[in-house]
């Protein structure tokens, strides 16, 4: 199974949008999926689920966790990398078995001109000490505000193209 994480706690932000559009062009490749949404942590996660605490609320998302063989991570910029909700995020779940050995694949985007390509090496380096194994193509997705319309579709045909090869190339990885 396939764990798309949207990796910002913003809520209607644009990051589940693109989220919304990979889970769509998986399940048309046949492959099982889900989307987690960071929106669904405990609201009281830093007290609740990290150094050995696990909140009832946090255990169904650890068992998503656990049960993926792969990830798709789409992060937002935020201040010139992830959002730390993110991080937090990754720090709550069971080390190793959470992600040691799985794969992923990283999606950036920012309203900027680099689709948060500082972030996605961090969490490239964040994965790499986790153990994961990270897909060599990476998607970065600037001015998504002018990028994905009300309909969770993207207006350049080059775009749809290089996602869906990375969809493609997770899904055979």
């Amino acid at each position: 199974m396939i764990l798309i994480i949207s990796g910002t706690n913003r809520p209607k932000s644009k990051t589940l949008k693109v989220a919304q559009y990979y889970q769509d062009y998986i399940r048309k490749s046949g492959e099982s999926c889900q989307i987690l949404p960071l929106t669904e942590l405990p609201a009281d996660i830093i007290v609740s689920d990290l150094y050995g605490q696990r909140s009832d609320q946090f255990k169904k998302i650890q068992q998503l966790v656990s049960e993926a063989d792969k990830f798709i991570f789409i992060t937002p910029e935020y201040n010139g990398s992830i959002p730390g909700v993110l991080k937090v995020f990754i720090d709550a779940c069971t080390f190793p078995i959470s992600f040691c050995h799985k794969k992923a694949a990283l999606v950036g985007i920012s309203s900027g001109r680099y689709g948060n390509l500082r972030g996605i090496d961090h969490l490239t380096g964040i994965c790499n000490y986790l153990r994961m194994h990270v897909l060599p193509l990476k998607i970065f997705l600037p001015h998504i505000q002018n990028e994905i319309s009300e309909e969770n579709t993207f207006v350049h045909i080059e775009t749809r193209n290089a996602i869906r090869e990375q969809i493609d190339e997770l899904i055979h990885f």
